[in-house]
Order: C-alpha cells, then sequence, then structure tokens
C-alpha cells in the first residue's frame, strides 16, 4: 500500500499502525540502534511505482523505516512523501549488483554506491528482525543470507 504522507493523517496513521504495528517507543529504538536507515539513491522502480519519482532531477532518495510487523519504504518527490507498507511476511530483499525491496507486485531498486554501504549494519538488522518475527509467528525457522 502506497500512501502520500505529505500531510499528516490520521486515517493514514491508522492504516500504518493497523498493518506494521504502533512505531517503536524512543526507549526501544534507542536499544535498538535506531530504527530508520540513511537516506539511499533510488535507482529504478517498477512501473507501477513511477508516480512516487521525480523526473525533474536525476537524483531520487528513499529510507526505511522499521516497524514491529514490516516496514515502511518512504520516498520523497519533490515537496511530496510517498510511504509503502510492506509486513514482513510479504518482505523479499535481494542483494544483486544493486539492492532490491519487493513486495505486493512493486519493486523499488537501490544504487550500489557509497550511500547504500554505510547502511549495511541497518540493512543486517532489517534481514534479523524480519527473521524473528516470522519465525515468532510461526513461520518456521528463517534462513537468512548476508550479502
Amino acid at each position: 500500500m502506497v500512501l502520500n504522507t505529505t500531510h499528516t493523517n490520521k486515517d493514514n496513521d491508522e492504516l500504518l499502525n493497523d498493518m506494521l504495528g504502533k512505531p517503536f517507543s524512543l526507549w526501544r529504538a534507542f536499544k535498538m540502534g535506531g530504527i530508520g536507515s540513511g537516506r539511499m539513491v533510488v535507482q529504478k522502480v517498477s512501473p507501477n511505482l513511477n508516480h512516487v519519482l521525480n523526473f525533474t532531477s536525476s537524483l531520487n532518495y528513499g529510507s526505511i523505516e522499521l516497524r514491529p510487523k514490516g516496514i515502511i519504504l518512504h520516498i520523497t518527490k519533490g515537496l511530496y512523501n510517498y510511504s509503502w507498507a510492506i509486513p514482513y511476511y510479504q518482505l523479499v530483499i535481494y542483494k544483486t549488483d544493486s539492492l532490491s525491496i519487493h513486495a505486493q507486485g512493486r519493486f523499488v531498486q537501490f544504487q550500489n554506491n557509497r550511500l547504500l554501504k554505510e547502511n549495511k549494519t541497518f540493512l543486517q538488522k532489517l534481514r534479523n528482525t524480519k527473521r524473528l518475527y516470522l519465525n515468532s509467528m510461526g513461520f518456521g525457522e528463517m534462513e537468512t543470507y548476508d550479502n
């Protein structure tokens, strides 16, 4: 589900909280060592996400926020903010020449550059959080692949 989150909207907040759980408390976020990635350069998106890209600029940026039951992938388009809610059970991450986030028939591909390398620790935390959540929900022992 992709939402325009430029302005605070109680309905959007309720949807995100129902789907992904309420945001981590400040204390929990501190204990986890942070719950948000740094910004990363968006290289490519699926055709059904083209509306969230800024075509006047050569660079588009995105970031990831951890939630108890999933992630929110934030993309900025000029003055507008878009948020893509992805539950952990739908989330698929590919690390090849770049990093790709896939779910719900969509994908966002991040450029493999210095900004992505700076987020390596966060991406490991994301994989571990996903694995722990899926194991707690009875999906069995999930394997993780660290590249």
